[in-house]
């Protein structure tokens, strides 16, 4: 499984390319896909971002629900539907589609945002404040994290 780590931020050219953060093609390596998986993100003004393996696993979670059911029906269009698989080229680059651009409103730049076994890709100054909303909600809820024993699921 993929792990993304830390923030990067990248140039976009005027033909909408820019270039996957190395250590993120790096934990892609092994996929089936040379690629990312990306798609507008339902919850945020960003793009979501993984690897196939993940997409599998949204899979094989959406089909909890019930076949036609409103909430089945839903998630396809959000997730499903709306995801592209973007190649990346010989040098690490990516294209980003002109209507996920702007779902994001990247123009210049990106910022590549690490999130365990996903990434978004944000405008930087967008992240950068919603960054720091995240920060002071956790300044005030001290959130915490449950540690399972290695091997664990």
């Amino acid at each position: 499984m993929a792990l993304f780590l830390s923030t990067f931020v990248n140039r976009v050219d005027k033909k909408g390319r820019v270039s996957v953060p190395a250590t993120f093609r790096a934990a892609l390596a092994a996929q089936s896909f040379a690629g990312i998986i990306a798609y507008r993100s339902f919850t945020a003004s960003c793009i979501e971002g993984c690897g196939m393996d993940f997409m599998e696993r949204l899979s094989d979670g959406a089909q909890t629900f019930d076949a036609f059911s409103a909430e089945q029906e839903n998630l396809s269009a959000l997730i499903f539907a709306d995801a592209r698989q973007l190649p990346w080229d010989p040098e690490g680059r990516i294209v980003l589609p002109e209507d996920i651009l702007a779902h994001a409103g990247i123009t210049e730049s990106v910022a590549f945002v690490g999130k365990g076994l996903t990434f978004q890709i944000w405008e930087p100054e967008s992240y950068k404040t919603v960054e720091a909303e995240i920060r002071a909600r956790a300044l005030q809820s001290r959130p915490t994290l449950p540690l399972r024993p290695k091997g664990a699921s």
